[in-house]
C-alpha cells in the first residue's frame, strides 16, 4: 500500500513538473495581423489634414496598463533647432499606409504634398505593413505652436 501511495505522489509530481516546464505563450506571425512597431511609429512625420507637415512623433506615452495615452510631438523649429515638444491625445491623431506624393502642379508654386500616388509611383509604393507611412493630426502648424509646451518632469 505504501508504495502505491509514493508511486502515486511520484506520478503526480512528474505530471505538475511537466506543466511547470512547458514554454512560455508565444504568438505567431498571422496572429500579429494589423499590429505596427511602435519604435517604428516613433519618427514618423505628422501632417495636418491640410497635408502640411506640422511636425514628428517624438515620444509615445502609456498608461501603467498599456493602453498609449497620447503622443508627444515635435513641432516648429527648422533643421533640429527651436523645436519643442507638445503632447496630444493618441486617439486623435490617425495614420495613413499610403505615402505622401509631392506634386509639381501647386498653384503656390512650390511642392505641396498630396495623399494619393500618380503615375508609376502607384506601382511601385508598397505600404510596409509593419508600420504606418505617416500620421495627420487636426491642427496647423501655428495652432501646434500655440499649444502649451510639454516637459518632461523628473
Amino acid at each position: 500500500m505504501f508504495a502505491k501511495s509514493v508511486m502515486a505522489g511520484v506520478a503526480g509530481s512528474l505530471l505538475l513538473a511537466s506543466a511547470a516546464f512547458a514554454e512560455p505563450p508565444t504568438l505567431q506571425e498571422s496572429q500579429l495581423q494589423n499590429t505596427w512597431r511602435a519604435a517604428k511609429v516613433v519618427g514618423l512625420n505628422v501632417y495636418s489634414d491640410k497635408n502640411e507637415n506640422v511636425g514628428s512623433i517624438n515620444e509615445l506615452l502609456m498608461e501603467k496598463n498599456g493602453t498609449i495615452k497620447a503622443a508627444v510631438l515635435s513641432v516648429g523649429g527648422f533643421l533640429g533647432m527651436g523645436s519643442r515638444y507638445v503632447a496630444v491625445p493618441f486617439d486623435k491623431i490617425k495614420f495613413s499606409e499610403e505615402p505622401v506624393a509631392y506634386t509639381g502642379a501647386s498653384n503656390s508654386g512650390g511642392t505641396k504634398p498630396s495623399t494619393t500616388t500618380t503615375g508609376s509611383a502607384a506601382t511601385t509604393a508598397k505600404p510596409n505593413r509593419w508600420y504606418p507611412d505617416h500620421a495627420v493630426f487636426n491642427a496647423d502648424k501655428d495652432e501646434l505652436k500655440s499649444m502649451p509646451e510639454f516637459k518632461y518632469s523628473e
